[in-house]
């Protein structure tokens, strides 16, 4: 195990003086995936980066966006963390079942510290429980199914 650090510190270090990577400019970004860590994984870590690095810069492709939406808007509603910046963009990807070039949606939020956030206030902010977040996806699906109900009728 400690092989793989090694070699992963190593090649980060080669990338910081081949002038690949900015060590300053992205050691506050997080790469949000919908498939590898649970929603409150990446809240936390946002959280803290917040507290940390005063801003954090949330990133993700395609089906993550919604994830990374959804943490920064959780973020902004507990008073955490107000919004810089949004960017939009598409990238060039091969797909892994056929091999050719498709686009895929990318975004980037930068959010910056709130000026009367403070580790206290960040520990004793309201957030959302795994159950609360449950209530509300059940709650859009049964809705979604009146609706579609609806349309039949």
């Amino acid at each position: 195990m400690e092989t793989v650090a090694v070699a992963v510190a190593e090649a980060t270090a080669m990338d910081n003086l081949a002038g690949k990577r900015d060590p300053q400019r992205k050691s506050n970004r997080i790469q949000v995936s919908n498939t590898k860590k649970p929603l409150f994984f990446y809240l936390n870590l946002a959280k803290r980066y917040i507290r940390q690095y005063n801003d954090v810069e949330l990133s993700a492709l395609g089906m993550a966006i919604p994830t990374v939406v959804t943490i920064a808007e959780i973020l902004k509603s507990n008073g955490l963390a107000i919004e810089k910046k949004v960017l939009t963009s598409t990238v060039g990807s091969k797909d892994d079942s056929r091999g050719r070039p498709i686009q895929k949606a990318k975004i980037e939020i930068l959010l910056g510290k709130t000026e009367n956030s403070d580790s206290d206030a960040s520990n004793s902010a309201p957030t959302t429980s795994d159950e609360d977040v449950n209530k509300k996806e059940n709650e859009v699906v049964d809705n979604k199914e009146d609706e579609v109900v609806e349309e039949k009728e």
